[in-house]
């Protein structure tokens, strides 16, 4: 903190300010805002979830409920039970300052449209900011986000670039890929030289805003659906990457036929085999499952079990329904027994899937303009700013 201007100081000056209110912007006013909240909250009857601390539910005897979901200090405020709602609104305003918006329309950057058919969440205005912000609003689009010839290295022998710059650039790149599964893949790659950024490394950031520029509108659609179920898809490019040999991992998941959660990730060690980077990435799905399930749990959201996880790689499934051991499988031993037991326990059954209709492909490799159209489209993605 600087002195208060007016106060005036000695060389034997040995006071403090003392501090009378928590201020915006110090380390601990979001943990001592949310303890506060969370209090209230829960004296209004919520539940805090346990899948996910920021999420308050409660349910009402008649079958209904209202939900709670916050970031710091935006709150939506969702529920069946539009009682029960307005009259949670009228207990916050006494306890805190609360503005309220209305329908939700525009949240954290991300712009909501309904209609009967669905939800459509997108990012529109903030590409466009981001486009007019790096001067790139009249540069030549492109229509995949990244090139299938070009391997990013870490010295590429090309010349340095303003580290600043490239930082803030896929930063919020990072940020849009909330929205936007399709840059993921080339998102990730791009964030990996963070450290030392050359122009080659920029010139695949550009390409990503190019891509955007050809599609700002694009977001994903949710629509009603009579699907009951969660499907997992994994998939690894196993050693993908040129400099270390390391593989990329790729999951989604898909509640009641939506696409809810996804990632694009390099990963932490070397695998030796395909079916080994195949284990790994396959955990990983299965882990977001179980989370997936035990958030609708918490709901009491009913779901059809066992869910399903689908795998292009046929030695990868075999392994896991097969409980002998030899030695192909000590590598993968510790991934193998984890995903066995999920499946001897009704939880997850794993399915084969042909490559060619492996959705999560988007996400470990850089594709041709007609696969990556192709899969877009699979991943609910849709542009309702398109005239047609």
């Amino acid at each position: 903190m600087d002195i208060p201007a007016g106060l005036e100081t000695t060389s034997n000056f040995n006071k403090v300010c003392r501090l009378r209110k928590s201020l915006y912007g110090l380390k601990q006013s979001p943990r001592a805002w949310f303890e506060r909240f969370t209090k209230v909250v829960k004296g209004y009857g919520f539940i805090q979830c346990q899948s996910d601390h920021t999420l308050f539910v409660k349910h009402f005897p008649e079958g209904k409920l209202a939900i709670i979901i916050v970031y710091v200090d935006d709150i939506i405020l969702t529920g069946d039970h539009e009682e029960k709602i307005d009259l949670l609104k009228k207990l916050l305003t006494k306890e805190f300052e609360i503005k309220d918006l209305g329908n939700l329309k525009y949240f954290l950057g991300m712009e909501i449209a309904r209609s009967k058919k669905g939800i459509a969440v997108s990012q529109r205005k903030y590409v466009l900011d981001l486009l007019n912000e790096t001067g790139m609003l009249g540069c030549k689009p492109t229509e995949t986000p990244m090139d299938t010839t070009v391997k990013l290295e870490e010295s590429d022998g090309s010349a340095p670039v303003d580290k600043g710059r490239y930082q803030r650039l896929v930063g919020k790149l990072i940020y849009l890929s909330h929205t936007r599964p399709d840059i993921s893949f080339s998102v990730s790659v791009v964030s990996q030289f963070m450290n030392n950024p050359t122009e080659k490394h920029m010139t695949a950031v550009i390409r990503i805003l190019r891509y955007l520029k050809m599609t700002p509108g694009k977001g994903l659609f949710f629509q009603r659906t009579t699907k009951k179920e969660i499907e997992i898809f994994s998939d690894a490019d196993w050693a993908g990457s040129v400099t270390d040999r390391r593989s990329t991992s790729g999951y989604c998941s898909f509640v009641w036929g939506n696409l809810v959660t996804w990632r694009s990730k390099k990963q932490s060690v070397v695998a030796r085999s395909s079916a080994e980077a195949e284990f790994r990435v396959m955990t990983q799905g299965i882990c977001e499952g179980i989370w997936l399930n035990r958030l609708l749990e918490e709901l009491r959201v009913p779901l059809k079990h066992p869910m399903v996880l689908y795998c292009d790689n046929q030695a990868a499934i075999s392994i896991a329904k097969n409980p002998v051991h030899h030695d192909r499988t000590k590598h993968v031993e510790i991934d193998r027994h984890f995903i066995k037991e999920k499946i001897e326990e009704g939880v997850f059954k794993v399915s084969y899937t042909p490559t060619n209709c492996q959705t999560v492909d988007i996400l470990t490799k850089a594709l041709a303009r007609v696969n990556f159209e192709d899969l877009t489209e699979k991943l609910g993605m849709i542009n309702i700013y398109n005239a047609a």
